[in-house]
């Protein structure tokens, strides 16, 4: 049998009726897309399908999730997301909402960037979302690679070098809010310098994106804070790099099928897309759109 099936090869292999196939269509709730004004069906995805049907059921019959990109908050993806005319909104709030508000079906998909102490930063996305619960049908693609870092005001005049030398100099740190990726990253890299919290000088108030980092520290608020190599360049500030860090959009593997997601992914491969992150700044893109994990 064909990995592509037609509507009629789909509908035998289903065992349902091409009419019921077209309903299904329409309602997003079966892995398709359309090539030359044919519905293509990959046989694959339509057996993880019904298997996640048998599994869940109920997850099933819920109704088509928001056109919305919640999670973590980055300059590119919010730039992509305008420019494709694919007609996603985004909610940035940190990438384990993302993730919850994707698990109850509030989001069609989130961005996320994650960082854990028991296993390696490189493979910290994948085995969350392996073990979500409610995500057991999701897919993993990723957007970019970014590198992290520790903003400063221009010319570092605190002569800051990492994690450490804000702890030892009592310097006003700006932070994420709980469960955003950028501060998952700050609590990995104090425990890895065996630190605690309470050796840092917070700022009372959580800053929602890096761009609230560069904001507190341009204004004088915040002495630094921890963002991307992209957001210090947007707003003139001097940039210590950390890590490099895996960005990735999660969604339910038929979701991936639907127009918005198809017309997002088909434009970052264009040409403007891979210019735009060059000039962003602290961008590797050569593994965007590719499926990283499928559950």
């Amino acid at each position: 049998m064909p990995e592509l099936l037609t509507t009629d090869e789909a509908a035998a292999y289903l065992r349902l009726s091409e009419r019921k196939l077209y309903d299904l269509i329409a309602a997003g709730a079966v892995p398709c897309t359309k090539v030359t004004g044919r519905w293509l069906f990959p046989r694959v995805a339509l057996d993880r399908w019904v298997i996640a049907g048998l599994v869940a059921p109920a997850a099933l019959a819920r109704g088509q999730a928001p056109p919305i990109i919640g999670g973590s908050h980055d300059p590119l993806l919010e730039w992509a997301l305008r420019e494709s005319g694919c007609g996603l909104a985004n909610l940035p709030e940190g990438s384990e909402e993302g993730l919850r508000r994707l698990s109850r079906g509030e989001v069609i998909a989130a961005a996320i960037h994650l960082h854990h102490l028991d296993h390696g930063d490189e493979e910290a996305n994948l085995v969350t979302v392996a073990h979500a619960p409610g995500l057991h049908d999701a897919v993993v693609i990723a957007f970019a690679r970014r590198e992290q870092g520790i903003l400063v005001g221009p010319g570092n005049p605190l002569g800051l070098i990492d994690v450490a030398s804000i702890a030892r100099g009592g310097v006003r740190m700006a932070q994420r809010p709980s469960g955003a990726g950028a501060q998952l990253l700050l609590l990995a890299l104090i425990a890895r310098a065996g630190l605690s919290m309470d050796a840092f000088k917070f700022i009372k108030s959580v800053c929602p994106t890096g761009a609230d980092i560069a904001q507190a520290i341009r204004s004088q608020r915040a002495d630094c804070g921890i963002a991307t190599r992209s957001v210090a360049l947007a707003a003139g500030l001097d940039f210590l790099p950390l890590v490099w860090e895996n960005f990735d959009l999660v969604l339910r593997q038929r979701d991936y099928f639907l127009p918005g997601p198809q017309t997002f992914f088909r434009f970052v491969y264009s040409n403007a897309f891979r210019e735009r992150a060059r000039e962003f700044g602290g961008y590797d893109i050569q593994a965007a759109s590719e499926v990283r994990l499928v559950n």
